[in-house]
């Protein structure tokens, strides 16, 4: 039995037909593929624009090969601009802060008070280096900037941080925010002051990148930088004369910036210098002799600095 057929005049029409709806598909995807190739052209169109080739970089180095021996666990030399590390000892080492957090405090201060501003001291305290200041005694939150950075006074620390919204755990709160936005990762606060050894926590590399952004700040730069000072409560009853800590200060273009010291931290000296009209910042922690270190790594930096250029 034969098998059912399509007649003759069926077939041709049929196989025509289907010839000419395939052939219109092709068509149609072609029209598609060809609409999309120009959308996606259009919207990743090279522009010709004009621009300009910026000045070479300049990378700071150190030319030689001198390895100064210091007493101090962890130090570093980093150029401030660049933020590029020059000489290095455990530069990642945690340790404790001492009154370097004070550099912080300032910071995060700055951020919120005006220099014009009059706080007033909540409680007075007697706990490591104090100007003895008395409880309800006011003052301009600038000369409580010189008393906190200048004989490292603990009670003007306390007091600024007091006179913040919320107090001083808001306000050290408020120095670990900051802390992470200058990308501080391995710093920590405890208080305004750097009396908590356990909660003070910092490397030499971050105080680096802290002094460096500290330095930029033309009221810290001027308050660091100043080697005594005459300050009074808004009464004017009582004046206090107060003298830098920081004996290297004038020194080999010192210009700043801070000096700590607890038991538990050793002696710590943030050093800013100027060289050829370019920030360079020194730190030493745990240290014996700050000074001692500080100035051997000084002596590294002088004369011995150069900048490379890098062309475009």
């Amino acid at each position: 039995m034969k098998g059912f057929q399509i007649p003759n005049k069926l077939q041709r029409p049929t196989f025509w037909l289907l010839i000419t709806l395939f052939l219109a598909l092709i068509f149609v995807g072609l029209i598609c593929i060809y609409s999309i190739l120009n959308f996606w052209i259009a919207q990743n169109k090279i522009l010709k624009v004009s621009f300009k080739i910026s000045q070479e970089a300049k990378v700071p180095i150190i030319k030689t090969e001198f390895v100064p021996i210091i007493s101090a666990t962890g130090a570093i030399i980093m150029d401030a601009d660049s933020k590029m590390v020059l000489y290095s000892k455990n530069p990642n080492l945690k340790s404790s802060t001492a009154s370097t957090a004070k550099i912080m405090t300032a910071l995060t201060a700055l951020d919120y008070f005006k220099l014009s501003d009059i706080l007033t001291v909540k409680e007075a305290t007697s706990d490591g280096s104090v100007l003895g200041l008395l409880k309800d005694e006011q003052m301009t939150f600038e000369n409580f900037l010189y008393a906190m950075l200048l004989p490292s006074a603990n009670d003007a620390a306390l007091a600024i941080s007091q006179n913040y919204p919320g107090g001083e755990q808001m306000f050290v709160n408020k120095m670990n925010a900051k802390a992470k936005t200058l990308k501080l990762y391995n710093t920590h606060y405890a208080d305004p002051a750097g009396l908590i050894d356990n909660g003070d926590y910092t490397t030499p590399f971050d105080m680096a990148r802290l002094a460096s952004f500290a330095m930029q700040n033309g009221e810290i730069k001027k308050i660091v930088g100043s080697k005594e000072k005459i300050i009074s409560d808004v009464s004017g009853a009582h004046a206090y004369d107060l003298n830098n800590l920081n004996v290297l200060l004038g020194q080999d273009g010192v210009n700043g910036v801070k000096t700590g010291y607890t038991q538990e931290a050793g002696q710590v000296l943030v050093t800013s210098k100027d060289e050829k009209g370019k920030t360079i910042i020194i730190v030493v922690m745990k240290s014996d002799d700050r000074f001692a270190d500080t100035e051997k790594l000084l002596d590294l930096v002088s004369n011995n600095l150069t900048y490379l250029s890098i062309h475009p």
